[in-house]
């Protein structure tokens, strides 16, 4: 008799997945529809995957980060538009003005650091542990997010091969 519990038919770990990167949609939707602002101190940085189907970014940023970028929004973002598989932005690097394309399947890690809010999960199709992200490379952002754990969502279910 085995202790290892029994594979799984419904897949919960896609379903808690794509309900936490919902919050994301959610989030930036709201911050969108009240005119690309953040209300008070919120602030966001927002992993992903570079390479994942169905992100747009140029080609130099790829080339710099060609498994995982961090990106703040803060201050200096402008024309935010979120839809229903992703969201696109426009942000400054090196002070180049840059459109970014990034669907929410491709997004590893969501941080509010003014109230202490993270959400970290696997891009879809992705079940290998990568190392950390490097620091967010888009121009002056005004604060570090906190990582002392608390309020901070992470969701493994070490998919059996």
């Amino acid at each position: 008799m085995t202790d290892a519990p029994p594979d799984s038919l419904i897949p919960y770990d896609e379903i808690v997945q794509e309900a936490l990167r919902a919050v994301v949609g959610r989030v930036l939707g709201e911050v969108a529809a009240a005119g690309g602002v953040p209300p008070g101190d919120h602030h966001f940085y927002i992993t992903f995957k570079t390479g994942a189907g169905g992100v747009d970014i140029p080609r130099h940023l790829t080339e710099r980060f060609p498994d995982e970028m961090t990106i703040v929004l803060q201050h200096k973002f402008w024309d935010l538009k979120v839809h229903d598989d992703g969201f696109e932005v426009g942000l400054s690097f090196n002070q180049i003005p840059t459109r970014l394309v990034i669907p929410f399947a491709a997004v590893t890690g969501f941080v509010d650091p003014s109230v202490d809010f993270a959400l970290q999960f696997q891009a879809q199709g992705d079940a290998d542990e990568h190392e950390p992200p490097e620091a967010a490379e888009n121009d002056a952002p005004l604060a570090e997010p906190i990582s002392d754990g608390s309020n901070v969502v992470s969701v493994d279910f070490g998919r059996k091969k």
